[in-house]
C-alpha cells in the first residue's frame, strides 16, 4: 500500500520557521520526482516546490523562492520542506506528492493527506 504521511505542521508566528517531513512507503521513493503542494482555505491547490528523483534539481514557486528549501533523503524515503521567514499568507494545508513525469506543476500519482501550517501572531 502506498503511503505518504506528512508531519511537522503547526502554529508559528510571522517570521518563524517550520520543517515539514513526508514519510513515503509502498513504492520506490528514489525513482520518483517529489513535490509539495498547499491549499489555503477557500482557495485551489497551489504547487509550492519540486525536486527531481536524483536530488540534482529543485524548483520553487515565486511566492516561496528564497524562503523555502526542499530536500529529500532517498535512504530514509523522506521528503522535507524547510520553511523560513513565514508569512500569514503561507497558512495552508501542505501535502507531498509523487510524480513519475516531472517535478514542476500539478501532475502526481500519489498524494498525502497533508499537515496544517498556520502563521499567525
Amino acid at each position: 500500500e502506498v503511503q505518504l504521511v506528512e508531519s511537522g505542521g503547526g502554529l508559528v508566528q510571522p517570521g518563524g520557521s517550520l520543517r515539514l517531513s513526508c514519510a513515503a512507503s509502498g513504492f520506490t521513493f528514489s525513482a520518483w520526482h517529489m513535490k509539495w503542494f498547499r491549499q489555503a482555505p477557500g482557495k485551489g491547490l497551489e504547487w509550492v516546490s519540486g525536486i527531481s528523483s536524483t536530488e540534482r534539481r529543485s524548483v520553487y514557486a515565486d511566492s516561496v523562492k528564497g524562503r523555502f528549501t526542499i530536500s529529500r533523503d532517498n535512504a530514509k524515503n523522506t521528503l522535507y520542506l524547510q520553511m523560513n521567514s513565514l508569512k500569514p499568507e503561507d497558512t495552508a494545508v501542505y501535502s507531498c506528492a509523487a510524480s513519475a513525469r516531472d517535478y514542476v506543476g500539478f501532475d502526481y500519482r500519489y498524494k498525502g493527506q497533508g499537515t496544517q501550517v498556520t502563521v499567525s501572531s
